[in-house]
């Protein structure tokens, strides 16, 4: 491999059936140590990447995924993701998160803990 080949190393390939999306707003988060996001759910998908530590990404009806560094994800729309945490108590996390908005839209919801 010489020194100016560039690589494209695949990290998340999802599909975004026929959703129409018209703006992407992208945002550096960041977590304290210890720091949970709660029940929530995102009017529109969200891919993200981890920057630094690792997070915990549950999605209702499925596994917790744990995210080191390096690692990119996806939260479907309307779909409730259970938690999305910093797996560390000591560490703090950080992750990019790239909005795909149809139009004006919120870019989460809250919601109760107890689904009742």
């Amino acid at each position: 491999m010489g020194n100016n080949e560039i690589i494209r190393r695949p990290l998340l390939n999802v599909s975004l059936g026929t959703r129409t999306v018209t703006s992407v707003d992208v945002r550096e988060i960041t977590f304290a140590p210890g720091q949970q996001t709660g029940r929530h759910k995102h009017p529109c998908p969200v891919v993200g990447f981890v920057v630094e530590g690792t997070a915990v990404l549950a999605v209702e009806g499925e596994p917790p995924q744990h995210l080191p560094a390096g690692s990119s994800f996806y939260e479907p729309a309307e779909k409730i993701i259970l938690r999305f945490d910093n797996a560390s108590s000591s560490r703090p996390m950080k992750f990019i998160a790239h909005y795909l908005l149809n139009g004006k839209q919120e870019l989460i919801e809250m919601l109760p803990e107890n689904h009742g």
